[in-house]
């Protein structure tokens, strides 16, 4: 195996992570426990949100999220509902849509921001519409101001995937937090990590209770005595033990996993104003660069990672782009799952697409991207700066 001199992704751990399991270890709780709500509580306070739930991914954090509207005593969502999504985007953002048996709608990407085209959401909507699920791509927001516009008046409901771009704001508001729920991965290349790890958060507490029963077995037992989804628990543990209400899952994290996050929640400030000082260099570098486009940056970007698009007036082609970058040590990988149209498993899908997708096409044939991190990378920056 190929060790890059410019790797995608890098560990974020220091001591305090490693004594963090040395103590859940010592303590014999492995399962789901009191550093799991730890984690919740510093977590949502960092987003700026009441509530956070804990997960063993974020794949599972967009599986819950969608369940949950399911769920709700009002306005619930019913299969065969229809739902926008972007042509870009990671798999499992699709999945929990298709599983509940949504109709999706793929709508094409902005050329330079990788988010929505905003003007073919806008052509998207139609009566039917019952949800967008918005993604923020790389560490890029989506632009909500207008979003939030084409919603309003609507029986519409936004969610987010924000598995990629924890810490990016708009209108110094946070990402994750415009839509009802919003998803976050805490997998190891991701701005924080957890070992496996994700969550979700909202402000909606009918929403929240629904998480909880959802992540463990569907069952009353994490919740609290008074709750939006059974009314009121009986005072005997022996019989809400294995009470049954919701068709749930078992996507519960483990501790060790809380036990790392708690300390990662310490370093995020860090964390993404570093890979912002790097944002801000590779902007300065390559901005107007005759033959690569870089991701424009919406609001404040948490810079996941570092796109380039080749111009689609230019003769390079993406092997001579992917040569170039491995032959300076970088390790590279497509954007996201470029357009997600083009694959097998569509088939499978209630899904119709919306007008073209000549952007999403382009970057699946002209695009890649190379890693970012939360410590200065000058000389990565001075060498792409040379392609």
């Amino acid at each position: 195996m190929t060790a890059f001199k410019y790797p995608l992704a890098t560990a974020t751990w220091d001591q305090a992570e490693y004594d963090a399991i040395q103590k859940v270890v010592a303590s014999g709780m492995f399962t789901m426990g009191a550093q799991v709500q730890a984690f919740e509580k510093d977590f949502a306070k960092y987003i700026g949100s009441a509530h956070a739930v804990m997960v063993n991914s974020g794949s599972s954090a967009n599986l819950l999220m969608v369940a949950a509207l399911f769920y709700t005593k009002h306005n619930a969502l019913q299969p065969g509902d229809e739902v926008i999504v972007p042509a870009v985007s990671w798999s499992t953002t699709y999945y929990p849509l298709h599983q509940y048996g949504l109709k999706m709608r793929f709508v094409d990407i902005d050329l330079e921001t990788l988010n929505y085209d905003l003007q073919q959401l806008e052509a998207a909507i139609t009566d039917r519409t019952r949800l967008i699920m918005a993604v923020n791509l790389l560490g890029n927001p989506n632009d909500f101001g207008v979003m939030q516009k084409l919603v309003a008046g609507k029986n519409i409901r936004i969610i987010e995937d924000n598995c990629e771009s924890l810490g990016a704001e708009f209108q110094g508001r946070k990402a994750g937090t415009f839509g009802v729920m919003g998803s976050f991965s805490s997998f190891f290349s991701h701005h924080i990590s957890t070992m496996e790890g994700g969550l979700v958060v909202t402000d909606d507490e009918e929403l929240f209770h629904i998480l909880l029963s959802l992540r463990a077995h569907g069952w009353t037992r994490n919740l609290p005595k008074f709750n939006h989804v059974c009314g009121e628990k009986s005072d005997d543990p022996f019989k809400e033990s294995f009470r049954f209400v919701l068709p749930g899952y078992n996507v519960r994290p483990l501790e060790m996993s809380g036990a790392i996050g708690v300390e990662q929640v310490k370093k995020l400030p860090m964390l993404i104003a570093e890979r912002r000082k790097n944002g801000q260099l590779l902007q300065q570098a390559l901005q107007g660069h005759p033959e690569l486009l870089i991701q424009k940056e919406i609001g404040s970007s948490s810079w996941f990672g570092f796109s380039l698009v080749i111009r689609p007036q230019s003769s390079w082609t993406r092997p001579q782009l992917l040569q170039r970058l491995n032959d300076r040590g970088f390790e590279c990988r497509p954007i996201v799952a470029g357009n997600f149209a083009k694959n097998e498993v569509m088939k499978y899908f209630d899904a119709s697409i919306v007008g073209d997708l000549p952007h999403a096409s382009h970057i699946d044939a002209f695009g890649l991207f190379v890693g970012n991190h939360h410590y200065p990378i000058a000389q990565a920056i001075a060498e792409l700066k040379t392609l």
